[in-house]
């Protein structure tokens, strides 16, 4: 059974989109299965993957709201070797219509079931607040993935964070787990970054991933020619980043089997 998990961060501009596309290609590189379900209304991730958002009819909150099936709603992102379920601004309304209905935090959950068959992982790009998607998002989860910027806020909306995730661990999910905090954009020169990941490393020893995603032009540079960074410059030192967070991200997961059949 596949593995969903929520990446999510409540401030925005921290790689929170760029690491659902560039995971999700590098998981796919490994030979995984992999689905991306884009949750945000600016729909970034989708137009990451090379589709226009605006030209969708069938986005995510469809699937959220019922109207339509998880293989009605997904698209083959060819050249990145995943499939995705796009959003735009018709999300907006979609949460609207979905604060009225019963049980509105459990609808993405549901949903899922089946897919879960399907893939091995499933990852779901959450919008830059904590709103009913993304409730939604980690009500459906196995894990938290937490993109952080090394700077002087980061530890602040941390922890509001990790508050709303143990809000959702004791009202509707008990099982969910924080897959890792990553840290992005991160250049070594910068004091300030190293002082805030030593205090992360200190605060989670056991979360902090060993991979860190550095400040590099050809990540930024990616997005806009519809390709994950693995694609569009495969050598450079973002590539080689999201490579090997994907390899240990598959490298926890076999150690976590290891240790349940082993129990």
């Amino acid at each position: 059974m596949g593995r969903v998990i929520a990446i999510t961060n409540q401030k925005g501009g921290v790689g929170k989109t760029t690491t659902c596309v560039n995971l999700a290609s590098a998981l796919a590189e490994a030979g995984r299965q992999v689905l991306l379900i884009d949750l945000d209304p600016q729909g970034n991730a989708t137009m990451g993957c090379g589709i226009n958002s605006r030209e969708q009819e069938i986005t995510s909150g469809d699937v959220i709201l019922s109207d339509c099936s998880v293989a009605e709603a997904t698209l083959r992102v060819t050249h990145m070797k995943f499939d995705l379920i796009p959003s735009n601004s018709s999300l907006i309304a979609a949460e609207v219509r979905l604060m009225e209905l019963i049980g509105r935090e459990q609808r993405l959950r549901k949903a899922l079931e089946a897919a879960r068959n399907d893939y091995q992982y499933i990852l779901l790009d959450c919008p830059p607040a904590l709103n009913l998607l993304t409730v939604n998002a980690l009500t459906a989860s196995d894990g938290v993935l937490i993109p952080i910027q090394c700077e002087y806020y980061a530890l602040e909306g941390l922890a509001s964070l990790l508050e709303t995730v143990e809000q959702i661990q004791q009202m509707v999910n008990p099982d969910l787990q924080i897959e890792g905090l990553l840290r992005t954009m991160y250049d070594g020169r910068n004091n300030l970054a190293n002082e805030v990941s030593e205090q992360l490393q200190q605060h989670f020893p056991d979360k902090v991933y060993r991979t860190i995603i550095p400040r590099n032009v050809k990540v930024a540079e990616a997005p806009s020619h519809g390709e994950s960074v693995i694609q569009y410059d495969r050598g450079s030192r973002g590539a080689l980043a999201y490579l090997g967070l994907a390899g240990e991200l598959l490298r926890r997961e076999r150690l976590a089997d290891r240790q349940r059949n082993s129990a």
